[in-house]
């Protein structure tokens, strides 16, 4: 406890409904944000209070499990630690993912850091599931984007050709891909 008489997760949460957006909200719900509770909160503000509460496991985990709230599936991977992932739980992480906004935070904030990613990125680009190819060709991206290897760079360029060439590709993203690594 605090001295607020509040614990770690109690607070969070009075942070996040004490910036919540109404607006951003509604526009969220007609745009198909699959989460129950939406606060509204938008990166700058979700990455203001991450740096206010610091790298936490549990209180990633705890987040994790709030799956009925945007900001938490968002949050919780900013706060959790990289050294306290393992390849299995990452693979959960991937698969829980509810929405591309979900997949875009988990991949940039957390996953591309993570020595199976590569592994996870290609399992996930083979998948028959829309979004878990999304996430696959997200992470994709993310590791390529801080990773200079030329082996990742093909691996990631075959999967979105691969991703181009199935019935409704996600071509925007394969595409950027594609563009990002033809040098």
């Amino acid at each position: 406890m605090s001295e607020t008489g509040f614990n770690r997760m109690q607070t969070l949460k009075r942070r996040m409904f004490a910036m919540r957006n109404g607006v951003v909200a509604d526009a969220l719900r007609q745009a198909g944000c699959p989460r129950r509770i939406i606060f509204g909160l938008n990166l700058p503000q979700l990455t203001e209070i991450a740096s206010e509460f610091g790298p936490d496991a549990q209180l990633a985990l705890e987040l994790f499990r709030d799956v009925n709230v945007r900001e938490s599936q968002l949050l919780a991977p900013m706060l959790m630690p990289r050294e306290a992932v393992t390849d299995e739980a990452a693979a959960k992480l991937a698969e829980g993912v509810a929405w591309a906004e979900e997949a875009d935070i988990l991949c940039n904030k957390l996953l591309r850091w993570l020595p199976g990613a590569p592994d996870l990125a290609t399992r996930l680009c083979a998948s028959e599931n829309r979004l878990k190819r999304y996430t696959g060709l997200r992470l994709m991206a993310a590791m390529t984007c801080v990773n200079q290897d030329e082996r990742l760079r093909k691996e990631a360029v075959s999967a979105a050709l691969a991703e181009l060439r199935r019935p409704e590709p996600i071509a925007a993203l394969a595409a950027q891909i594609i563009a990002d690594n033809d040098y």
